[in-house]
């Protein structure tokens, strides 16, 4: 099966070999991709990342998850350094430090595939910031 339509097909079922030498190496280098299917018409690379594909989504979920839960987990842990120096309880440090903690464990998660759970972790992990923060 040689990926050519019907219309480059003659009637006796022969290929019709009507390529310039340009046109022929421009395929054969489209057929050295590997893992790719179907790069006929791709312009760019961004042609082959589809927004609908499952495998774009995850990824973009891994990622979206790494970096909320590496940001949550700085922010807590500099709210617990400002806290510290603070005439806050010792528990309100305390608090957003552990809160940092969950985030940053969210983080780890969310690099592992594991988006759902990151998910959570870090919703826990920003309650427990706020729990603290109600002592100062």
């Amino acid at each position: 099966m040689s990926g050519r339509g019907d219309s480059e097909i003659s009637g006796t079922g022969e290929e019709q070999h009507a390529e310039s030498g340009q046109d022929a190496q421009d395929a054969q280098d489209i057929e050295e991709v590997e893992g790719v299917e179907g790069v006929e018409g791709v312009e760019g690379l961004e042609d082959l990342e589809d927004p609908d594909d499952p495998e774009y989504v995850a990824r973009r979920a891994r990622w979206t998850a790494v970096g909320s839960g590496a940001l949550l987990a700085l922010a807590g842990l500099a709210a617990a350094v400002l806290r510290v120096t603070g005439s806050a309880p010792a528990l309100v440090p305390a608090a957003y430090a552990f809160g940092a903690g969950f985030c940053a464990f969210a983080a780890f998660l969310g690099s592992r595939g594991r988006t759902r759970r990151a998910l959570w972790v870090l919703v826990a992990g920003v309650m427990v910031m706020a729990f603290g923060d109600q002592f100062d």
